[in-house]
């Protein structure tokens, strides 16, 4: 299994980045999707949660701190997940990971290399 994680980079607040995370060797839509961030001196935090949603369509949860700011969404077609983030703030500075496992694992499953976004003016 392999994530590939890009679209990060410097951004001003108030303003968007879309990430992308891309995957080989499993299939996002058959499994549970996580996204996730670390900011230095921090844990990893987990902002968006797209657990796995059988034949209906996913319902991501996010943290309360990206609500209302970020979106969630899969290409299943591309077996690709997309993370749009809007109204950034510079407190969203992190690398940001994409991580992929199954749904009945307790382990943690499989992590992209992570993409910098960095929000400052």
């Amino acid at each position: 299994v392999q994530l590939q994680a890009s679209g990060g980079g410097l951004v001003q607040p108030g303003g968007s980045l879309r990430l992308t995370c891309a995957a080989s060797g499993i299939i996002f839509r058959l499994n549970s999707v996580g996204w996730y961030r670390q900011a230095p001196g921090n844990e990893r935090e987990l902002v968006a949660d797209i657990p796995f949603s059988g034949t209906s369509a996913p319902s991501p949860t996010y943290s309360d701190s990206v609500k209302g700011r970020f979106t969630a969404s899969r290409d299943a077609a591309k077996n690709t997940e997309y993370l749009q983030m809007d109204n950034l703030k510079p407190e969203d500075t992190a690398v940001y990971y994409c991580n992929v496992k199954y749904p009945w694992a307790a382990d943690s499953g499989w992590w992209g290399q992570g993409t910098q976004v960095t929000v400052s003016s």
